[in-house]
């Protein structure tokens, strides 16, 4: 297998769509900030100079022609290997000035994920979505409560990771909702988490939001309960069991109260009905048990595979790749 043995430092990644008028600024601003970082820029099919622009600034511009932000994602953490990822959108409303103590933060005390909290500073007074904010209040709530974590701000696009956590974080979300994956991902993993409250700046004029709130909205309450079945199934099936075992006593507790009256059971189907029905919450019971075995088992092998992802990264500070391996 063919191996990149490019090693950055800190690598900047921006993915971009559409961000001709913002992009330059952006750039600019990390390195001036950052300047012994590689700044990549990744074009997700841009219908404007996007591209052009990033590589006039220069950036390492790359394509990924699998629109969504999730497939961005996927080919940076494929593609680029670095002691340091800050990953940041190119729309300009994250301030470089927070990447120096984010970066210093992952490579000094070697955690693996910087949150970058908007949420604790000015987000709310200057995003103009009121429907923005309550859907990243919500989020907060749901998955700070369902997975037992402290993390501030679960959709900031302003983040900087380890080695360890981008080659070892499986994507599967295709577009805005990746946000929410590498949260739960690290709080699942026992990954170390650190939040920096950061400012935030609304869009300039002439630049638009690519989140659509309702349908990104759902994609994300859908990806939250996908998540909590793989990584949470004992909760999540014991819910579903404990709903099928109350539907069947509420259609349950009629009939009964009819034999007790009449000595007779007029309502089979119903009868029938209610005892299949608690079959079947006794069946989602122990299936999150048995999953719940597997997901601990997971853990374990998860584990085991972080040391083998360290040893590639000494080989990486080292240049030890033979000629073979590369």
């Amino acid at each position: 297998m063919s191996v990149n043995t490019r090693f950055d430092r800190i690598a900047v990644l921006i993915p971009c769509y559409n961000e001709e008028k913002t992009i330059a600024r952006a750039i600019t601003d990390f390195r001036r900030v950052l300047p012994e970082a590689a700044v990549y820029v990744y074009n997700n099919n841009s219908k404007d100079r996007t591209a052009e622009v990033a590589a006039e600034n220069g950036a390492i511009v790359r394509n990924e022609y699998n629109q969504g932000k999730g497939n961005v994602v996927r080919r940076m953490f494929r593609e680029i290997n670095a002691e340091c990822y800050i990953m940041v959108d190119g729309d300009d409303t994250y301030p470089a000035e927070y990447a120096r103590e984010m970066a210093d933060i992952v490579l000094n005390r070697h955690t693996d994920m910087v949150i970058g909290d908007r949420l604790s500073s000015a987000y709310f007074r200057e995003n103009k979505s009121p429907f923005h904010n309550f859907g990243n209040s919500a989020v907060r709530f749901l998955i700070n409560n369902i997975f037992h974590a402290n993390i501030m701000d679960i959709m900031t696009g302003y983040r900087a990771f380890g080695y360890n956590f981008v080659k070892t974080f499986p994507v599967l979300s295709k577009g805005f909702e990746i946000e929410t994956e590498m949260s739960i991902h690290a709080t699942d993993k026992n990954m170390s988490v650190e939040n920096v409250v950061i400012d935030y700046r609304d869009r300039p004029e002439g630049s638009n939001s690519k989140l659509n709130t309702y349908s990104d909205g759902i994609k994300v309450i859908g990806t939250i309960s996908r998540l909590c079945r793989t990584y949470k199934p004992m909760l999540f099936f014991s819910i579903i069991s404990l709903i099928l075992f109350l539907t069947a006593i509420i259609f349950f507790i009629p009939v009964l109260r009819e034999y007790f009256e009449t000595g007779l059971v007029e309502r089979f189907p119903t009868l029938i009905v209610c005892g299949f029905t608690v079959i079947a919450a006794i069946q989602s019971f122990f299936s999150g048990m048995l999953l719940s075995c597997i997901v601990r088992k997971n853990r374990q092998d998860f584990e085991i595979e972080l040391h083998g992802t360290q040893n590639e990264l000494e080989k990486l500070r080292k240049g030890e790749y033979t000629e073979d391996e590369k």
